[in-house]
């Protein structure tokens, strides 16, 4: 049986080769019974998502402030700009 340690590592491998036959199932079983190393499969996956639409974006010559305006609406930007007026203001 694999500790969370070994599927985490093997979750992470996974996206570099392909895993053997022994090592599958025992992720497989792993995850069959552990909510955390479930979670943390998501989690990957949901990183190698953004990385690989960033990378997109970086081909097409979208720099990093053009990317965060064609992602945000002008709603946006101003309730995130008050949020940090509000907590620059306690700060003081």
């Amino acid at each position: 049986m694999l500790t969370c340690k070994d599927a985490s590592h093997l979750i992470s491998e996974r996206q570099e080769r392909a895993l053997g036959f022994r090592e599958r199932w025992a992720l497989r079983l792993h995850l069959w019974i552990c909510e955390s190393c479930r979670r943390f499969e998501r989690q990957i996956a949901l990183l190698r998502q953004v990385l690989r639409l960033l990378g997109r974006r970086a081909e097409a010559g979208l720099g990093d402030a053009a990317l965060a305006a064609a992602d945000l609406s002008p709603e946006a930007r101003e309730r995130i700009r008050q949020v940090l007026a509000a907590r620059q203001g306690r700060a003081d």
